[in-house]
């Protein structure tokens, strides 16, 4: 009897090690950390617009149409909100993801504008928020680069058996990644010169 007991203690305990539950836990937190930190480099770039749309407005005094449209789609940005759990909501993610399209449009319509203004293309201050910019856009891609690799690992753990049983006894489901409809377009950052105006 005794050796029964422990037989069957053995066996549930290798049924529970193998059932991926941890995996998932882990996962999951996985993702919500790269979706953060992917919200982290938004926040960035949307804190770098003001001054850099203050710089130009000194100089573009006739730009006000791309101004607005920069001002405005970084409002609507900041209307959603955005949290880690986003990730569990495809349809949250899908609108933040396009506002986020509309103010990466409006600033790549900005710096075209910029090269119309040599005067400006010189001033060390805008010269400096579009390195900054440049970096902030660099550290997006990279972040959007993690988060969704950490959504793929998630989503095959979800799909994979044994562990897509525990998957649905604890109601995880797939994840839904970073889309854009044209994003090769998006992904680009936008196109920074430092010529000097001649």
């Amino acid at each position: 009897m005794r050796r029964s007991v422990w037989v069957l203690v053995v066996v549930a305990g290798l049924a529970l090690s193998g059932c991926g539950y941890n995996t998932l836990q882990t996962q999951d937190e996985q993702v919500k950390a790269g979706w953060s930190e992917v919200l982290n480099q938004y926040q960035r770039r949307a804190d770098l617009i003001p001054n850099l749309v203050n710089t130009v407005k000194g100089y573009a005094e006739y730009e006000g149409d791309v101004l607005i449209q920069v001002t405005e789609a970084r409002s609507r940005v900041g209307q959603i909100q955005a949290t880690p759990d986003m990730v569990d909501d495809p349809q949250a993610l899908a609108d933040y993801q396009a506002a986020q399209g509309e103010l990466t449009g409006a600033l790549s319509r900005l710096l075209l504008v910029v090269e119309q203004y040599p005067d400006l293309k010189a001033n060390e201050n805008f010269r400096d928020l579009q390195a900054q910019l440049e970096g902030t856009e660099n550290r997006i891609a990279v972040a959007r680069n993690r988060y969704i690799q950490s959504v793929q690992g998630f989503n095959m753990t979800v799909r994979r058996f044994p562990t897509n049983l525990t998957a649905k006894v604890f109601g995880y489901e797939v994840k839904p990644t970073f889309e854009v409809e044209d994003e090769a377009v998006l992904a680009a950052p936008p196109t920074v010169d430092f010529g000097d105006g001649t």
